[in-house]
């Protein structure tokens, strides 16, 4: 998937041994002379690549009663003595988080149903939130500023080497690109 407003590209990869990916999270400097620079000036880019685990977040459909806190109570505002003598509103309490929903229907079943449907609306929005949250942190820390500093990794082109410099090994840039990654690797 490529995003050329964020300048992203996702890459799944999939059945195969992934272990070693996380040797190329970080910086990778880029160094090239173009086809149309006539003084042969070498042009540096940076790319920053963050390997994260695509699980995915699943929602939570299913919450269960002993997590709920169900409060009845009489209804609010106009309806006389029936709305007085019967409780058919309902606060359902989330007890893990501490997110309330309230329903006021005119039967006990559709208060209830109405207010389990929110609790679980607002329980997966905040699940959905906090995973979003992890994987940004995750990314973040990988990834570093991006700057020469905290480059791993240099692509030589005009030269075709590339050198990794955590392991401090050099290969032919064609073999990388070819897809022998493990020569770089310890």
């Amino acid at each position: 998937l490529i995003n050329e407003y964020l300048g992203e590209v996702h890459i799944l990869v999939e059945g195969t041994d992934l272990s070693g990916l996380e040797n190329e999270s970080g910086g990778h400097r880029i160094q090239r002379v173009p086809p149309t620079e006539r003084k042969g000036r070498v042009h540096t880019s940076t790319v920053t690549v963050a390997v994260i685990d695509g699980g995915g977040y699943s929602s939570t459909t299913d919450i269960p009663e002993k997590d709920l806190r169900i409060e009845w109570y009489s209804g609010t505002g106009a309806g006389g003595q029936y709305r007085n003598k019967h409780q058919n509103s309902c606060r359902i309490t989330h007890l893990p988080t501490g997110i309330t929903a309230k329903a006021e229907c005119r039967s006990r079943q559709n208060s209830l149903a109405e207010a389990v449907a929110s609790i679980q609306h607002q329980v997966d929005e905040a699940t959905k939130k906090q995973y979003n949250n992890s994987i940004a942190s995750d990314r973040k820390q990988q990834v570093g500023s991006g700057m020469r500093g905290d480059k791993i990794r240099t692509y030589r082109f005009q030269d075709d080497t590339v050198k990794d410099h955590l392991t401090g090994k050099t290969a032919k840039c064609s073999s990388v690109l070819k897809g022998n990654i493990d020569l770089l690797w310890s």
